[in-house]
């Protein structure tokens, strides 16, 4: 190679332009090749394309008692238990070939077989039949160069087989002589219709585009050829390898269905959509069926019996007896009937699976047509690529005769001239590009892209890479490839200059791990946090709420816990977060001179108001959902917005302590049995139950109407409740929610209004909303007014422990002394001036009315929530991580409102189970092996017996099938559900 300096120019070159990581993948790593190419995009799509597979089926192929009755679908199940044989067996290789033929525009006039074996096979079965070495007057031309000769010498046995079989078949046939094969001066050309006549030409075999896959006929070429057919149609025949042809005919429509009507072309059909057997069909005009049949009367060679496609017609005299194409194993479009079957066994399923294939192409591509045109409308993308980016070129130098189905690359780096090394690199860029990866010689290992397989040029051709590229491909995966290949080269080309270095002593420090967080704090600096609210609620041995698990927690992260403010800040460790725990911080006047000049880095808050003027230069985190009272100006107030640090919060900690609070409020008056009274009358011994306990009467919850304004994740966990009571669920909530709502069973509405028509109870859980800095008012102040208050059943009860300002209480006031509400539990803030004993905050407006509605009010001061000790320590863990995120990595989890510069956004998190399921989740799920793996077990047993339930008909097999699963259906469905909740996979996804 190059010297040292000059591989280290290259290497850093390299480095330079792949700096920016690897490319977007193509929808599917796949590149291979056939028009009916398996085109899901990843292991989801391919199993649900599996199903809907299943269910075409079903659909599809029906059974039928002898009346003619239908009496329900085949199954997968059932036809791959079947023989090849018989109906549907034969339906489907009829169903197969008819959509074969109409797909491509086979003319009605050409028959159509089908064999077994690959695409060898197909052209041996072709030639097999056309040429006879018992004729001496036959000459055959070939599109490719003689084997062995020095134009193809530099092939493999591949590349030469198609002509290597011409020669031995004419070579050891008893006629045969190999001089009558003409071979062409290279690959893909086709002669003048002059020049083929005056070699005496009757079969033109066309195998050169397929010998690389990156040739294709010339317009002008095809032109020529039909010229030469239609001199003499009776006795010149053209047949092509149609493998990378078919669907990749870049010419005008009417020359494709010219080529189509004129020629013999065989392709196989090995890969639809998994297909589990190799075969090819293969389309003759009626004047090469007609050769074919006088060739099978002096036949100079024998024929395999799966290939054969003109059989005896008197099965009883196989050797004696005249052969005929009639018998074969035709598909004739006229008729639309097979003339016979496949003489060899074949797949059923394998044919469906074809069929299927097709039908989804044809919906996404359109016509074969369309998709020659978009055959060659991504040539041109290629093109146009390629012309942009001088590390590479294309094989083949003629535009008008580049392939339009398979590409041919090479990479023409200046900077590496020793052909060895080259190779090498092409070798790991395959690594790269595939599952393998590579390892650098610093130990650093890069994974495979898994961007494309299939993409080997073949031994002697000139090129670096070859891939599929035709019609059924969109641009854009087209795109995606090429800049995989040039990626993976570059990638590559890093790897194998650093090993040639390394033999010169030269190494490299192992990077960074690609995904490793990096530390962004200043080890000279100490951080602080203020813990303005408690962070624990049981009491401890002092008799003092007990902090010690948060303690403990920090510490254990590397941080230290300090109870009290700052003292001398210099004399705090450098390089640590300090955590000031201060939670009997009330006032503004006992926060705002500890917090107005950024003395604390972050802040760790519950329900404590914070002063718009408190500086916390790198944000705080709110225990819990609502942010209303986080108004300090450096993230911007509640709304989080347009500050310089980010606002979160812990959404989802408390969210089932408060909903089972809401429920017990709900428990307390309804069902509407005076417990208290009948406990009373039960302990003096005053009660006779047969007697007295119908003027006890009352209704259970179970049937009654719950609406439930806001659908975050207390809502939502309110909801769980009541349907777990066999309450009626309705919630109001933003429409792009109405999908997830009824998906868990509950009933949606499109206005606070309509969800409280008819309720029995309403329970809030909507929030203040977004503040309006002009009035001071929050959005959904008030949202509870007359109108929906009015909208309730009379008697109904009420629960508000969200925010004390989204119920109207005048409006509370009213229905409270019509009757219309009979009982209503309000859960909001109150505060107490310790100096003046003035009261603040929004519980004061429904402080009269308690008076006014004795024993129909129960008022809470936000206590639903803040109490539950589990909670509260749950969301104090999670804030500690949260600041440790932010001051460390920058990284921001449960972001409110906006993102400020230099920070990045690590999503969301809560609980398992509670609110949204985050792509978080979902990626700690999959981390989660062994849950995994259980829960797809009972799953797929899940699915497994509800499809088959669904789709069998026959009452006794149905029985059969329920009394077999039963037990193992109801026992893995209950699993299910436990492991999707244990793993939080239940609700919405979240935007």
């Amino acid at each position: 190679m190059t010297n040292i300096e000059q591989m280290q120019e290259q290497r850093l070159e390299a480095l330079r332009l792949t700096k920016s990581g690897a490319p977007m993948l193509p929808s599917n790593p796949f590149f291979g090749v056939g028009p009916i190419t398996d085109a899901t995009t990843d292991e989801v799509d391919s199993r649900l394309r599996r199903i809907a597979f299943d269910r075409w089926i079903e659909k599809t192929y029906r059974k039928f008692d002898d009346k003619g009755n239908d009496i329900g679908g085949f199954t997968t199940a059932e036809i791959s238990r079947s023989m090849h044989r018989g109906y549907p067996a034969d339906k489907i290789l009829t169903d197969m070939m008819r959509a074969i033929h109409r797909y491509f525009h086979f003319p009605k006039a050409n028959r159509m077989a089908v064999g077994l074996g690959g695409g060898h096979s197909g052209y041996t079965v072709c030639i097999q039949h056309l040429m006879n070495a018992n004729d001496a007057s036959q000459r055959v031309y070939v599109d490719t160069p003689r084997p062995e000769s020095d134009p193809a010498r530099a092939a493999g046995f591949f590349r030469q087989s198609w002509a290597t079989q011409l020669i031995e078949m004419q070579r050891f046939a008893d006629k045969g002589c190999e001089s009558r094969i003409h071979f062409a001066a290279s690959e893909g050309v086709i002669p003048t219709a002059p020049e083929l006549s005056a070699l005496g030409v009757s079969i033109f075999v066309g195998v050169g585009h397929e010998t690389t896959g990156a040739n294709a006929y010339t317009s002008r070429e095809i032109h020529e050829l039909l010229n030469w057919i239609d001199g003499d149609p009776a006795n010149h025949h053209a047949v092509f390898d149609a493998t990378s042809m078919l669907g990749a005919m870049p010419w005008e429509p009417e020359l494709v269905d010219a080529v189509m009507a004129k020629c013999c072309l065989f392709m196989p059909f090995q890969k639809a959509i998994g297909g589990v057997s190799g075969y090819f069909v293969a389309s003759f005009t009626p004047h090469a069926l007609a050769l074919v049949e006088k060739n099978q009367q002096d036949p100079s060679w024998a024929i395999p019996r799966q290939l054969k496609i003109a059989p005896p017609i008197d099965a009883r005299q196989p050797l004696s007896a005249k052969r005929s194409v009639d018998a074969g194993p035709f598909y004739d479009a006229a008729e639309d009937r097979m003339l016979g079957g496949v003489i060899n066994t074949y797949s059923a399923l394998a044919f469906a699976e074809t069929t299927f294939g097709l039908l989804q192409s044809e919906a996404r591509v359109g016509s074969v047509v369309e998709l020659n045109k978009r055959s060659a409308a991504n040539r041109a993308v290629i093109d146009g690529w390629v012309e942009s980016h001088p590390l590479f070129s294309l094989t083949v130098t003629d535009a008008e005769r580049r392939g339009a189905a398979v590409t041919l690359l090479k990479v023409e780096d200046a900077g590496i001239t020793d052909p060895a090394i080259h190779a090498r690199i092409i070798a790991r860029s395959k690594q790269l590009l595939g599952y393998e990866g590579f390892t650098h010689p610093n130990g650093a290992f890069e994974p495979g892209l898994d961007a494309a397989r299939y993409v080997n040029a073949f031994p002697g051709t000139p090129g670096d890479y070859r891939a599929w590229v035709g019609g059924i491909r969109e641009p854009a995966d087209i795109v995606a490839l090429l800049e995989n290949l040039q990626y993976a080269y570059l990638r590559a080309k890093i790897v194998v200059i650093e090993e040639e270095l390394a033999k010169q002593g030269v190494t490299f420090a192992a990077p960074v791990k690609a995904g490793a967080m990096v530390r962004k704090d200043d080890h000279e600096h100490a951080y602080t946090v203020l813990i303005a609210d408690l962070v624990g609620l049981l009491l401890g041995a002092d008799g003092e709420p007990d902090d010690s698990e948060i303690r403990t927690y920090v510490e254990e992260k590397g941080g230290v816990f300090h109870a009290g403010p700052i003292g001398d800040r210099a004399a705090l460790e450098k390089g640590r977060i300090h955590f000031f725990y201060q939670p009997n911080l009330s006032t503004e006047a006992e926060i705002l001179p500890q917090t107005d000049k950024g003395q604390y880095d972050a802040l760790i808050a519950a329900a404590t108001f914070i002063p718009k003027a408190s500086v916390f230069p790198f944000g705080g985190v709110r225990i819990g959902a609502g942010t209303g009272n986080m108004s300090s100006a450096s993230w911007g107030g509640g709304n989080g917005e347009g500050g310089d640090a980010p606002l979160m919060n812990t959404p989802g900690i408390n969210s089932r302590a408060t909903a089972q609070m809401a429920m017990k409020a709900i428990l307390k008056v309804v069902p509407d049995l005076p417990v208290d009274r009948l406990h009373q009358m039960v302990a003096n011994g005053d009660f006779d139950t047969g007697r007295q306990l119908k003027d006890f009467p009352t209704a259970k919850l179970e049937g009654r109407k719950i609406a439930i304004l806001g659908y975050g994740n207390i809502g939502r966990e309110v909801a769980k409740l009541a349907k777990a009571f066999g309450m009626k669920v309705v919630i109001y909530a933003r429409q792009h929610h109405q999908g997830w709502i009824e998906s868990e069973g509950f009933d949606y509405a499109a206005s606070p209004v309509e969800a409280a028509t008819g309720a029995d109870v309403l329970s809030v859980h909507i929030g203040l909303g977004r503040l309006d800095a002009a009035t001071g008012v929050y959005s959904n102040a008030g949202v509870v007014d007359t109108q929906v208050l009015g909208a309730m059943n009379d008697g109904a009860v009420l629960v508000n422990y969200d925010r004390g300002e989204v119920v109207d209480a005048a409006a509370l006031d009213r229905a409270l002394s019509s009757g219309k509400i009979a009982h209503a539990a309000i859960d909001a803030d109150l505060f107490k001036d310790a100096a003046t004993g003035k009261l603040s905050g929004p519980m004061v407006p429904y402080l009269p009315l308690e008076e006014r509605h004795k024993g129909k009010l129960e008022l809470l001061p936000h206590a639903a929530a803040d109490t539950d000790h589990p909670s509260r320590v749950t969301g104090a863990k999670q804030a500690v991580d949260q600041i440790f995120d932010v001051i460390r990595f920058k990284s921001v989890t449960n972001l409110k409102g906006d993102l400020p510069e230099g920070y990045v956004s690590a999503g969301g998190r809560t609980p398992a189970g509670i609110g949204r399921v985050t792509k978080r989740v979902v990626s700690e799920v999959s981390g989660n092996s062994e849950l995994l793996d259980e829960l797809r077990r009972t799953s797929e047993k899940v699915a497994a017996i509800v499809g088959a339930l669904s789709v069998v008909s026959d009452p006794n097999h149905r029985d059969r099938i329920i009394d077999r699963y039963t037990g193992l259906l109801t026992e893995n469905a209950g699993r299910q559900r436990a492991l999707l909740e244990q793993l939080g996979l239940y609700g919405p996804a979240a935007e």
